[in-house]
């Protein structure tokens, strides 16, 4: 069964999910984002490859249903905006987005990231009773107690 951890007051999604990939790739371990949009694929692609000055966390960005699966198989982290099934990874997913993914349950590790403002909290809060309703085992973590 898929484990989901919520991580909540986030101040930063895209710094927190450069970390949380950083840490996964420390153990071999692959990674797909799902994004909101275009934008947000960009801007955290481009965070992820300029990490720090002495290393970058290669990804693919995902933006055509049928991206070459040679490129996926290599690519240790792969960010996508798309709700599409066809992505051959199933290891780490890392929810951006509003909604719960669609295809969740076919990963190993499911986290995801809910700021401070409201909205974010409210959508956080319908996912949250989605996965615990289906019997989902939730961890959660405060990221300001984690500082």
């Amino acid at each position: 069964m898929t484990r989901v951890d919520f991580y909540f007051n986030v101040d930063d999604k895209l710094q927190k999910t450069s970390e949380l990939t950083q840490k996964a790739l420390y153990k071999l371990r692959k990674v797909m984002v799902c994004v909101a949009d275009e934008t947000q694929a960009t801007k955290l692609s481009n965070a992820l490859w300029c990490d720090t000055p002495s290393s970058f966390l290669p990804n693919c960005l995902v933006n055509k249903p049928f991206t070459a699966e040679s490129v996926l198989e290599l690519t240790p982290i792969v960010i996508t905006s798309l709700q599409d099934e066809h992505l051959n990874q199933d290891d780490v997913l890392i929810n951006l987005k509003t909604q719960h993914s669609v295809f969740f349950s076919r990963f190993r590790q499911l986290i995801e990231l809910v700021g401070s403002d409201e909205a974010d909290k409210g959508a956080a809060r319908l996912r949250f009773k989605f996965y615990r309703d289906r019997g989902y085992q939730i961890k959660t973590v405060d990221d300001n107690a984690v500082k």
